[in-house]
């Protein structure tokens, strides 16, 4: 087993992947776990639990922190400035920029009408500046964790698996690693059903991963994919968001189930140009 040192090397030992993995868990399930079973020395010492507190933010950026430490440990400063470079990466076939800016906002009003609700989220009493305020916010926490689950989990896969199992691996991991919020109060886990989620989570997973693949490894698309599912002004569409995602993640496998189904052409470089055979 290679060991890591400081120079520029691309992290492809599988003990990165389980380090990032590790870390990513011990960080938000050490936070929250300590809301869950200790909710009172917690919220007399460092306030109540919340989507705004410090500490759900930590536990947010989890696989961003488990990312960097990969990337650091094994690529060094040099490494993670390769790392970060794919932040830049725009350029994408056309229809996956008409997914992410019209489907997807497209699903959450089809998903809201089909239950009664409307096309867009009612502005609160505080008015449009909260919502473009709350907007930006989500920029800081779901988006952040692509640094890992595409920056690090996405590639390293994908060395030993097709893309459509690397991205259904991925979807259950992101799921779990949820599980300990659907038990803590204060968020809006709590009032959701796992299940349901947990199912979504595969399927955002598989949805993104042809995106990414497009890309050629981007980090810019996927965050803002999951931008697009955390929008403020998408209205609550549940559950008919998922169930109408799910059928979008058929119709799209079937379409790219040439690449989907085969490890040919899938990106595998966490450090753009550190591939090796």
């Amino acid at each position: 087993m290679s060991l890591p040192n400081s120079t520029h090397e691309e992290p492809r030992n599988p003990a990165a992947l389980f380090l990032f993995i590790a870390v990513t868990f011990a960080i938000t399930w050490g936070v929250i776990g300590s809301y869950i079973y200790w909710p009172r020395a917690m919220t007399e010492r460092f306030g109540e639990i919340s989507g705004a507190h410090p500490f759900f933010f930590l536990a947010t950026w989890a696989p961003a922190i488990a990312a960097f430490t990969v990337v650091l440990l094994y690529g060094g400063l040099a490494g993670l400035k390769g790392f970060l470079s794919r932040l830049l990466i725009w350029r994408c076939p056309a229809p996956w920029w008409v997914f992410i800016l019209i489907v997807i906002p497209l699903v959450f009003m089809a998903g809201s009408l089909i239950k009664g609700g409307p096309l867009l989220a009612p502005i609160p009493p505080e008015g449009m500046g909260a919502v473009i305020g709350l907007m930006f916010m989500m920029l800081l926490l779901g988006p952040i964790e692509e640094f890992g689950w595409r920056g690090v989990a996405q590639p390293m896969l994908q060395r030993y698996v097709a893309p459509f199992w690397a991205g259904a691996l991925i979807g259950a991991v992101w799921g779990l690693w949820h599980l300990p919020a659907f038990y803590l109060a204060g968020v809006v886990f709590a009032e959701w059903s796992f299940l349901p989620f947990f199912v979504g989570n595969i399927t955002l997973a598989i949805l993104v991963t042809p995106l990414f693949n497009a890309a050629r490894g981007s980090l810019l698309l996927p965050m803002l994919f999951h931008w697009q599912l955390i929008n403020p002004f998408w209205p609550d569409a549940q559950p008919w968001d998922t169930w109408l995602l799910v059928g979008v993640a058929a119709v799209i496998v079937w379409w790219r189930r040439g690449e989907m189904f085969s490890r040919a052409g899938a990106v595998t470089e966490v450090i753009p140009g550190e591939a090796r055979p």
